[in-house]
């Protein structure tokens, strides 16, 4: 019976690649989609993740994600490493910085300043140069993004490729003189603006005056020190607010999910995918189903039970299933290899795919049950009918 519910369905090649192109369709939008939006919502936190020495992240109470950094007073760093259960505390320097280019144009940087003495929060991974090349007077290391694109020399004819800012090169900080003595990669950022690393001491002179620096207080648990005990105990000795990377990643995803537009417009796009798909796959197996009644009339009148007649047409639902799912997924795959190294933010955690199959499954599940519906009705009389 299998076999001959097989033949039935890819009988009539037009409506069989017709279904499958529907799920197809909904299986790509389905995985596709989320995929972008969890690229984006990565990207949103990460300079956390480049961040992983740290254990826990101090801050003003009132910072909703980590781009919101509010100076404090360099005072609480002591305060901080004066709690037990902290191994170590060190300033972090996070905010924003006009750089003045070549050209004359200005271009907006995120500036990140270190600790002196140790560098800790440099980034993990050094395209050109060494991270102690920090400590030399005016020196800053830049992302690779921003020293290839935003922060590049002009081209050295009109139309022709921007040149890459070098190593040696110098560039206007706020009015001040600054050396690039590396280059980093780094993950991109939400924002995608350059990146520039220097020492504490050289953020606090880049920027514009201001009565507090200290953004964030970096802190290392003793080992053995339980993390969300210490956040507690932290936040109850000195009145801040302290995470461990994991809650700052989540209170960055929730400010994201709740003030911007960004899952309202994914998930309306997802939406649509999911009815066109089952609106196309739903109608085009009904009509199928219509164009065959009469051999399912025939199985009837030779004595097949219905619950055969149900499980042939769960067996066609099931390929073709199968069948738009794999094309579905294969041609995001594809779409994640062709943009991988462009700025489009893409991310495919194994829960996209239980997501779309899900998705898949259940527009299958609407259409077989339209034709399940039309057959269980069937009177095996009509294959008398002309």
């Amino acid at each position: 019976m299998f076999y001959i519910a097989f033949r039935m369905l890819v009988g009539d090649r037009g409506k069989y690649l017709g279904i499958i192109l529907g799920l197809s369709f909904a299986s790509l939008i389905m995985t596709q989609q989320p995929g972008v939006f969890a690229g984006i919502m990565t990207r949103s936190y990460s300079f956390i993740t480049d961040l992983e020495l740290p254990d826990i992240w101090v801050m003003r109470p009132t910072v909703q994600f980590v781009d919101d950094s509010k100076s404090m007073p360099d005072t609480y760093l002591y305060r901080v490493a004066s709690v037990e259960g902290v191994a170590w505390a060190k300033p972090l320097f996070k905010g924003n910085i006009q750089a003045q280019l070549h050209d004359g144009n200005a271009q907006s940087c995120n500036l990140i300043g270190l600790d002196d003495a140790t560098l800790i929060g440099a980034p993990a991974v050094m395209v050109q140069g060494e991270i102690e090349n920090l400590r030399q007077a005016d020196g800053i290391i830049v992302n690779e993004e921003g020293a290839k694109d935003k922060l590049a020399n002009s081209p050295a004819y009109p139309g022709g490729p921007k040149i890459p800012l070098r190593m040696g090169q110098e560039i206007e900080l706020n009015h001040h003189r600054a050396v690039v003595v590396g280059i980093a990669k780094t993950t991109r950022t939400f924002q995608s603006q350059p990146v520039i690393f220097t020492t504490y001491s050289n953020a606090t002179r880049f920027s514009p005056p201001q009565l507090n620096f200290l953004s964030y207080v970096l802190v290392e648990a003793k080992e053995g020190e339980n993390l969300t005990v210490l956040c507690k105990r932290i936040e109850r000795l000195t009145g801040l607010a302290a995470y461990t990377k994991d809650e700052f990643k989540d209170l960055t995803i929730k400010y994201y999910l709740k003030y911007t537009g960004i899952p309202i417009n994914f998930g309306v796009s997802v939406i649509l995918g999911f009815l066109v798909g089952a609106a196309v796959a739903g109608q085009t197996f009904y009509s199928f189903t219509l164009e065959n009644l009469r051999y399912f009339g025939v199985l009837k009148a030779m004595g097949t039970s219905e619950r055969t007649l149900l499980f042939m047409i769960i067996f066609q639902a099931l390929i073709v299933s199968f069948i738009g799912y794999g094309l579905g997924v294969g041609g995001t795959t594809l779409f994640a290899f062709l943009t991988r190294h462009t700025v489009i933010a893409f991310r495919f955690p194994w829960q996209l795919f239980v997501f779309s199959v899900l998705g898949v499954i259940l527009i299958a599940s609407f259409a077989a049950l339209l034709s399940i519906r039309k057959v269980m009705k069937l009177e095996p009389a009509i294959v008398f009918k002309s």
